[in-house]
């Protein structure tokens, strides 16, 4: 696998640094902390992130909206990575890829204290150099899936991500003549990431749905949640 691809993550909602440690000892590849629909503050991003055993295991932000400060501030609290939701053009992805990218790529404010260069103690000397983090778009929504191709073609962006239940819905109540059936949206953002070398991801809540998802050319796996697994043990 190469170093940035994603294989099998969970998402960690609770926002609790002891149920983030206890689902980091399960060889994850990634855990998407959720800004978003999660109980995790941005307060509280530094105490889970230490909580994560692994040193390999990717840490993937999702903000809840597009707002350059907060996803400067993920980053240099150690994220690997963000997850924007509702990305349905490029020209949004390339404005959330301006807030990670340090100049002359993006216009992300440095500061060489921060948890990302060990607090002043790790800064390299080519900051221009350093591997650029990763970055997931979700596509949640028909405009999304239509445009997924442009929104692929975007040096930067690692994977088309599909929320389920965002783009499940949405096709669900648009008029009939403008929508389209859920497989025929997977297969469509699939087919985009894998024509422009990109990954297809997706949340998975049913494992039978697996082998129809792998044919498809889905590979960026998040295995339900925190709260989900929680809930299903209760």
């Amino acid at each position: 696998m190469k170093t940035r691809d994603l294989g099998l993550g969970t998402w960690i909602t609770i926002g609790s640094p002891v149920v983030t440690e206890v689902v980091s000892n399960y060889g994850f590849d990634w855990l998407l902390f959720d800004l978003e629909h999660g109980c995790m503050s941005e307060e509280g991003m530094i105490a889970n992130m230490q909580a994560v055993r692994g040193a390999e295991t990717k840490i993937i932000v999702r903000v809840g909206e597009l707002r350059h400060s907060l996803i400067g501030h993920a980053l240099d609290y150690g994220a690997t990575g963000i997850m924007l939701p509702h990305v349905e053009n490029a020209a949004t992805a390339r404005e959330a890829l301006e807030a990670m990218y340090y100049p002359p790529y993006g216009d992300r404010g440095l500061s060489t204290s921060a948890r990302s260069f060990g607090f002043g103690s790790r800064v390299p000397k080519d900051i221009a150099a350093m591997e650029r983090p990763l970055f997931m778009t979700q596509i949640e929504s028909y405009d999304g899936v239509m445009n997924a191709e442009e929104i692929a073609a975007v040096d930067g962006v690692d994977v088309l991500f599909v929320g389920p239940r965002d783009l499940g819905y949405e096709l669900s109540v648009r008029p009939a003549e403008k929508t389209m059936d859920m497989d025929e949206a997977l297969q469509r953002v699939a087919a985009a990431a894998r024509k422009h070398g990109k990954q297809a991801g997706i949340l998975v809540r049913n494992v039978a749905d697996l082998p129809k998802l792998r044919e498809y050319g889905y590979t960026a796996l998040a295995a339900g949640s925190d709260l989900g697994m929680l809930r299903a043990g209760y």
